[in-house]
């Protein structure tokens, strides 16, 4: 592994596919997607644009799950594999000493960072009922302490570094209105408690071709001898809708707002029937990656056409392979 992996654990069990022979693909998708069907649990519509970590002997995520009423709602669960879960049907109910910030109406396209001793909880949430990003910790995803709501609305897509940065918290979001988004930049905002975020950098702007409309943070950053290698969804707006499709960048290690590199090409675009077919077709949206640092293999968990959760994988040499020929 020429690329040498930072602050994450030995994952042997991490799910995994190699590469389909004759194949030169970056990246390429599990040969049983989708993962996670719509109906997996009995309330659920679809289940999509989730996120998975690391727990104990085996995984633990937070998964959005749109209901049979087509309510948004976030759900904990639990797996040995990472491929085969046991999902809460019941939503995640959030503690908190703040009544103003009693869960609201919906939640969705949660990501999951652990930071120091727990797991960070990054979502969607519908303060007064209006999008924002809500932040909630846990030790055990049974028990979900809330804290304050990062910014005002409208916003989505927040997603923590997953160490301080110069003793600071590090949050990429992307500033957005009410409705379906038609534009939006990426940006970087940092706290020194958790409460307060401020000093906020512009990071990255819609570059044309598959990402000329809007981007968005994916899962959480994964820290490298070279930088913060993070993938990240980008949409183009066609004669038949948006389609949304997932790239790469590396971000400086210290100033993570500098953009060091950034591909040109997609790494993944809604080409399979489970990702051209659903509830909102041509979407590929990434909301987490699971990394093994002894071999630098990624599991990124994707939402396809925002009814079922899909994996693909890739290797962390193989991505630098790909940023350092393919630049924008």
């Amino acid at each position: 592994m020429k690329t040498k992996v930072l602050g994450e654990r030995s994952l042997p069990n991490i799910p995994w596919e190699d590469r389909p022979k004759g194949s030169i693909d970056t990246v390429w998708r599990y040969s049983k997607n989708p993962v996670i069907k719509r109906d997996h649990i009995p309330c659920s519509n679809s289940i999509f644009n989730s996120a998975v970590v690391p727990y104990k002997d085996g995984y633990a995520g937070v998964f959005r799950a749109d209901h049979k009423s087509r309510v948004m709602n976030i759900h904990a669960g639990f797996s040995k594999d990472a491929l085969n879960w046991d999902i809460n049907p019941e939503i995640i109910k959030f503690k908190t000493d703040i009544p103003e910030m009693e869960y609201f109406q919906y939640g969705y396209d949660p990501r999951v960072c652990f930071i120091e001793d727990r797991y960070y909880v990054t979502w969607c949430n519908a303060y007064a009922g209006m999008p924002t990003i809500g932040v909630a910790y846990t030790y055990d995803f049974k028990e979900f302490v809330q804290l304050e709501n990062a910014y005002l609305p409208f916003n989505r897509n927040g997603v923590m570094f997953p160490r301080k940065i110069n003793g600071e918290y590090v949050m990429m979001s992307r500033p957005s209105d009410n409705g379906h988004t038609p534009f939006g930049d990426m940006f970087i905002s940092r706290s020194l408690d958790m409460t307060y975020w401020g000093r906020h950098r512009h990071l990255m702007s819609p570059a044309g071709g598959w990402e000329s409309t809007k981007i968005g943070a994916g899962g959480i950053p994964i820290e490298t001898d070279r930088g913060w290698l993070i993938f990240y969804h980008g949409v183009l707006t066609s004669c038949n809708g948006f389609v949304y499709s997932f790239g790469a960048a590396l971000l400086d290690t210290n100033e993570p707002w500098k953009v060091l590199k950034r591909g040109i090409d997609y790494l993944i675009s809604p080409q399979a029937p489970y990702e051209l077919m659903g509830d909102v077709p041509n979407v590929c949206f990434p909301c987490a990656n699971l990394v093994d640092a002894d071999t630098g293999k990624i599991a990124i968990y994707y939402g396809v056409a925002d009814t079922h959760t899909g994996i693909c994988f890739t290797t962390v040499d193989l991505v630098m392979d790909f940023l350092d020929n393919n630049l924008r």
